[in-house]
């Protein structure tokens, strides 16, 4: 049997399950919300899950400083630097953007927090981000730290284990609901919550299918993105765990304008799920996933009425602050 990895705690766990009655009667579909908002306040959503086993390894091996990367306002950034915080180490954040931005939402917080924080463009960080990671971990070094790289998102081997020690949670909490989820919807903007929830399925012998919802690129490659997450994923396992390509389920379209970006159809979703459920979203990533669950059902390509679905809420919320100005137009 698979034991995962040692993980520090982080996370306010278990998050909650709550049933989307009025979207499940307007949809014909029961629809469940497993709040990964719930995880914390400073440090909510899906990142934390994921954090709690990077950092246990960056602690094993005697780091004193978390380098990672996002946009300005980076979710998982932030959380990277509570992480911090709370273990009693430093953060240093390559963020994508300028120090000319008016801080706000999550890049407010990264400033309270004692971040370090390194801008760069981006086009830098398109093409350029793994060795400015070396780079910034090389001038700590001098400066007397021990850095520990943290890709984006969490996104890796290691940061795989946050989900899949999730399904072990969620599979608990099924029992006492009296049902199975047979399908699970999440966001996906780099990866590595979709490749946990797909390998702690796969460690538990479940039938249930994960389906991603991109945010950003497009099905391909989140498609190739994942399948070597899961690769890295392998090497902390003492047991090989059977994953085809072919079960990677990826459903593209809804991206809109890019990454961060949006049209009116994500707004109105995240407006409309507001007001129905009383349920917030934010237009990064949960708007997004949202939208595209909402339109399968309604295609019934996916989805049908005997489904138990459910949608993992992976946080966001200071983000809706900084485009506050977008809500207004609708």
């Amino acid at each position: 049997m698979n034991k995962l990895p040692e993980c520090v705690s982080l996370a306010h766990l278990p998050t909650p399950l709550e049933p989307l009655r009025r979207l499940s009667e307007e949809y014909g579909t029961t629809i469940y919300v497993k709040r990964d908002d719930y995880t914390g306040s400073e440090i909510s959503g899906n990142k934390v899950r994921k954090l709690e086993f990077a950092v246990a390894e960056a602690l094993n091996q005697g780091a004193d400083m978390l380098i990672t990367c996002g946009g300005l306002q980076s979710n998982h950034a932030r959380a990277t630097a509570v992480a911090a915080a709370k273990v009693g180490i430093k953060s240093c954040l390559i963020l994508r953007g300028s120090e000319q931005e008016q801080p706000d939402g999550n890049y407010l917080l990264d400033i309270l927090l004692g971040a370090q924080i390194k801008f760069v463009t981006p086009e830098q960080y398109r093409s350029e981000i793994k060795s400015i990671f070396q780079e910034t971990k090389a001038e700590l070094e001098k400066e007397g730290y021990k850095p520990y790289i943290i890709p984006e998102g969490a996104s890796n081997g290691i940061g795989t284990f946050g989900y899949a020690a999730a399904i072990e949670e969620l599979t608990k909490q099924e029992e006492e609901l009296g049902f199975t989820f047979n399908k699970i919807v999440v966001a996906v903007g780099s990866g590595g919550t979709y490749a946990g929830l797909l390998l702690g399925t796969k460690l538990h012998a479940q039938e249930r299918e994960i389906y991603g919802v991109n945010v950003c690129d497009n099905a391909e490659y989140f498609t190739s993105r994942i399948a070597t997450t899961l690769v890295e994923a392998q090497g902390y396992l003492n047991e090989k765990v059977q994953i085809e390509r072919g079960e990677i389920r990826i459903i593209d379209g809804y991206v809109g304008p890019g990454y961060g970006l949006n049209n009116p159809e994500h707004l109105e979703t995240v407006k409309k799920v507001a007001q129905l459920e009383g349920l917030i979203l934010d237009p990064v990533y949960t708007g997004k996933a949202m939208t595209g669950l909402l339109a399968e059902l309604e295609k019934g390509q996916y989805f049908t009425a005997q489904d138990k679905v459910l949608f993992i809420h992976t946080g966001g919320h200071f983000g809706l602050f900084p485009v506050r100005d977008r809500f207004s137009k609708i």
